[in-house]
């Protein structure tokens, strides 16, 4: 059953909205998805009937504190865990990960040896840069081809020593729209007893995630890039969450998740994480039948979200085709990422464009003043920027189409970038 777009459309209320008098078109989800109805509803009901503080022995205190726990089991299905003990969240991805940076800094000695993607957002490479300062740490990198724009897993052969203690891995590129054999790296990774923290923050709303299946030992993601709320969840090994050392106040109870939820959680944003999770359901249920999973052992939560994503996907694979080929057929533009449709299941819609004399930035402000919304620089993914050389020439033009998102509004995009390309246009 193919994706219904108007259904699908009509869930999201910031897609009537318009600019200049013309329909916004939001191609800006690499750095955020917009939220559907059920994400409004559960922020709006947790701050309007139970705006409370967890752990209380009251009416709205105990609504908070089954919301939260309800917010753990959503997520711990999303991701297939084993249970809700290992989802913890926080602010965001980058603060979650800054804070694993000092749980898991103990288990290395000077000399050791960390490996990083060239791939990697700034978010997943910095605070373990930091931390290999820090501790005396050497850190390798591995490499992704510039022409291809995929990564040889085989490489980690040659890279992984005895040393080797700790791997941060890139799910999907949030430049190049690689996804990355995830799987393969963390067996390569753990038959040499080397500890995996995987970003899925670009991945998730392109595919469902089974941690389980992936075999890492930490993985992050942020429910604002799924169509929820500005909210960091991080999922990590039960039996590691549980013995790694925590930064916490006394009164906190020493076991996991708690013991990584630092102060006074957002409720709001683990209610609307909640209506992220009932959204995916909902198009798993109705629009994913043949996507369902057969794996034995997932809950009904999981299957029906797995669906939704998988369903989704499929769909995106078609705004990469329609989107890819447009670009091609405009000409001068050079696509920084996989442009072979044979190799599309490896890719996610985002799709990043430079051209030797365009200004990134100038093409952005046009678009925008057409209604559209797309971004330009280096969105934090400055590794890749600096692999490309594209550090001194503005970076690159960003374009994000998700599943809401059509082809004709593709095509609007499609049309102002040729004439401002061809020169016909520039912006006021």
């Amino acid at each position: 059953m193919a994706l219904d777009i108007g259904a699908v459309r009509e869930q999201f209320p910031a897609l009537a909205l318009t600019h200049n008098g013309v329909p916004r078109i939001y191609l800006d989800n690499p750095a955020g998805t917009q939220v559907p109805r059920t994400v409004l509803d559960r922020m709006m009901q947790a701050l309007v009937e139970f705006n409370a503080n967890m752990g209380g022995n009251f009416h709205t205190s105990r609504l908070a504190t089954e919301t939260s726990a309800e917010a753990h089991r959503a997520m711990a299905d999303f991701f297939n865990a084993s249970n809700e003990r290992e989802v913890v969240f926080g602010a965001n991805m980058t603060t979650l990960t800054f804070m694993m940076t000092r749980v898991l800094a103990g288990r290395f000695e000077a000399g050791d040896e960390i490996i990083l993607t060239q791939m990697e957002h700034d978010g997943n490479a910095s605070p373990w840069r930091i931390m290999a300062e820090e501790r005396g740490l050497v850190v390798k990198r591995l490499d992704f081809d510039p022409t291809t724009y995929e990564i040889d897993v085989a490489r980690l052969d040659e890279i992984i020593t005895p040393r080797t203690k700790f791997a941060a891995i890139n799910y999907s590129s949030n430049i190049l729209g690689t996804i990355n054999n995830v799987k393969a790296m963390c067996e390569r990774y753990r038959a040499a007893g080397v500890l995996t923290y995987v970003d899925a923050v670009q991945f998730a709303p392109h595919g469902a995630i089974d941690v389980q299946e992936l075999g890492c030992d930490f993985l992050v993601a942020s429910a604002y890039k799924f169509y929820g709320p500005h909210q960091g969840i991080l999922w990590g090994r039960e039996e590691l969450l549980s013995t790694l050392p925590a930064w916490k106040l006394r009164v906190v109870k020493d076991v996991p998740p708690g013991r990584y939820e630092t102060g006074t959680q957002s409720l709001e944003g683990q209610a609307g994480t909640i209506g992220a999770i009932e959204y995916m359901q909902w198009v798993g249920r109705t629009m994913g039948a043949e996507f369902v999973p057969t794996k034995p052992g997932l809950s009904d939560r999981t299957r029906a979200v797995h669906a939704g994503l998988l369903a989704m996907a499929e769909y995106d694979r078609g705004l990469s085709r329609h989107l890819i080929d447009g670009l091609q057929r405009i000409g001068g533009l050079e696509i920084r990422g996989i442009t072979n449709p044979e190799r599309f299941q490896h890719r996610v819609p985002t799709v990043s464009v430079t051209k030797s004399d365009l200004d990134p930035a100038e093409l952005a402000t046009f678009l925008d003043q057409h209604g559209v919304y797309v971004w330009n620089g280096h969105s934090y993914g400055i590794d890749v920027i600096e692999r490309l050389g594209l550090q001194d020439r503005g970076g690159v033009l960003r374009i994000g189409p998700t599943h809401y998102n059509t082809t004709a509004e593709l095509d609007v995009a499609l049309n102002l970038i040729e004439d401002f390309v061809k020169g016909r246009v520039r912006p006021d």
